[in-house]
């Protein structure tokens, strides 16, 4: 498995920016006729993290999450990070060019080496 950070320009200042969770989602019910205090707090997912910065970037999340499906899935690493985990260097190098081709400079990989995720 091969690991890398999901890369964005920014749509209104065109720097290289990234998505991460700065808090969990806190969820909870409303009860009609009770008090419920139960509260879930939680990240969101891969794909939701990014579906909710749509606008923020210059190019379209969704077609962004279209593109890396055949090739690898986005994960929220240690609740911060975004990344796309992919089987194999191959896969990752694959969904780099398709990136490249698909939005030219607007989104890019960095890949992560294991060393730093020991």
């Amino acid at each position: 498995m091969e690991r890398a950070v999901l890369w964005f320009k920014c749509a209104a200042v065109h720097d290289p920016v990234r998505p991460v969770v700065r808090r969990p989602a806190a969820l909870g019910w409303e009860a009609k006729h009770r008090q419920v205090d139960l509260v879930i707090e939680r990240p969101p997912g891969g794909e939701e993290l990014l579906r909710r910065m749509k606008g923020w970037f210059s190019a379209d999340v969704y077609l962004t999450i279209d593109t890396i499906r055949p090739y690898g899935k986005l994960k929220i690493l240690d609740d911060y990070h975004l990344v796309v985990e992919t089987k194999d260097m191959a896969d990752m190098d694959s969904l780099s060019d398709k990136l490249a081709e698909v939005f030219d400079e607007e989104v890019w990989v960095e890949h992560i080496p294991k060393t730093r995720l020991a």
